[in-house]
């Protein structure tokens, strides 16, 4: 069952259940940027990774993403996603304290770092196809834009400070011990999910019976066959696709080597992109009352990409080149967050109840597959046309997926309350 209809944004922040979950989701966001930082440290300077082997760190916290959608079928077929969240933390806990544990004792291994990305990114595969049907339980339809604001805003923050104080726990601890805190990070957040009370939807009849492939094929064609998820998942491909042809690696040897910025500046730059994510997803309510959802998220789709073309033009004296990128991330950062909130509100509006943990698997499996084919073929492209014409090629592409937005229904989907209801699946 859908939470209960209100006719005005419930105050979110009066609700015990969703400060709870809220506080969870962003002690746990922070704990990810100390992992993000200390992982490779460890891979670096315990072991003496080449950046070959680093780079398999991030492609197997990514690779589980390619079964999320058998895993989304699976987790529909099962009654209590709450518990599923809550052990997706507790063993995300547990295997990142098995670092420090090895480390102790002399044992960490190039082969245990692989192993923890790979198991840390299913973990985080549970949790996100379990997270669906909690969600619609826990926050009233009303809300969910602005739900999905405050829960966005939270992520970004940890991107504005999540690094600067795994430097410092990283500097103070060692690499491996400050796993132990990231891993105190998923306890607190299970402890807090668990606390959180809601029934979830029931699991339909039909999906007791039928096998796991054919759950899985139904969330897929639900996407293919629903107007308004095939245009969100086309989009959604595509400008991820063309962004990450000129990924973080890519715009940071083009800043380095095309734009001569120094290091320092290069990270101050990111840190202002990471506070115009802040600020989209703050703002994303707002401006989805006066435009609408729909073209909420198709400014997002443009304003995402586009500004990839500022830091392409940049030149001129150093203040310049180093005002380009940072407007560029910037800019970049409202963009995507304006598309991420309207886009996930409006998902979870027309996903049946039954089905939506199948289609976020399906989701990620297609949206988050295509980002290291991206990134493979940016570097290829680097190589042939060079870093400034493939920046140039990434912004025009990703803007190029408006066309799947223009010819769908969801340019003129003014409010949530204006959509049907989705039909439980049954």
């Amino acid at each position: 069952m859908n939470a209960p209809e209100t006719t005005a944004a419930t105050s979110l922040w009066r609700d015990n259940r969703f400060r709870r979950f809220w506080a969870g989701h962003a002690v746990s966001q922070f704990g990810d940027r100390i992992t993000e930082l200390a992982l490779p440290l460890i891979a670096v300077g315990a072991l003496h990774a080449s950046a070959d082997q680093v780079a398999w760190l991030t492609a197997l916290v990514w690779t589980p993403n390619l079964l999320a959608v058998l895993l989304g079928a699976w987790v529909d077929h099962r009654p209590r996603k709450r518990r599923l969240m809550i052990l997706a933390d507790l063993v995300r806990a547990a295997v990142l304290l098995s670092v420090p544990a090895a480390y102790v004792w002399g044992a960490v291994t190039l082969v245990q770092l692989y192993a923890v990305a790979l198991l840390t990114g299913a973990a985080g595969v549970l949790f996100n196809t379990a997270y669906p049907p909690f969600f619609v339980s826990l926050v009233p339809r009303a809300s969910y834009v602005d739900a999905n604001s405050r829960l966005s805003a939270s992520r970004s923050a940890s991107y504005v400070a999540g690094p600067a104080i795994g430097g410092v726990l990283v500097q103070i601890l060692t690499a491996p011990v400050t796993l132990v805190v990231d891993a105190l990070t998923f306890l607190a957040s299970a402890i807090l999910i668990g606390r959180v009370s809601v029934d979830g939807p029931p699991v339909a009849a039909d999906s007791t019976a039928s096998t796991l492939l054919r759950r899985a094929r139904e969330g897929l064609a639900l996407v293919v066959s629903h107007p308004v998820l095939r245009a969100c998942l086309g989009c959604a491909a595509t400008v991820n696709f063309f962004t990450f042809l000129a990924g973080g690696g890519l715009v940071v040897l083009f800043a380095s080597r095309n734009l001569g910025l120094p290091a320092g500046v290069i990270g101050l730059a990111f840190g202002i992109g990471a506070t115009g994510s802040l600020l989209g997803a703050l703002l994303a309510p707002g401006v989805s009352r006066r435009i609408g959802v729909g073209r909420s998220i198709a400014v997002g789709a443009v304003a995402f990409p586009a500004p990839i073309a500022i830091a392409a033009a940049a030149g001129g004296p150093l203040w310049l080149r180093a005002g380009a990128l940072a407007a560029s991330e910037f800019l970049s950062g409202v963009g995507v967050m304006l598309f991420d909130v309207n886009l996930n509100a409006l998902q979870t509006t027309v996903i049946p109840d039954g089905l939506r943990s199948r289609t976020a698997g399906a989701f990620s499996t297609i949206n988050y597959g295509i980002r290291p084919v991206g990134a493979v073929v940016g570097g290829v492209l680097a190589t042939v046309i060079g870093l400034r014409a493939t920046l140039f090629v990434a912004a025009l592409g990703g803007v190029l997926s408006l066309l799947w937005l223009l010819p769908s229904p969801i340019p003129r989907i003014h409010s949530l309350a204006s959509e049907p209801a989705a039909d439980a699946a049954g």
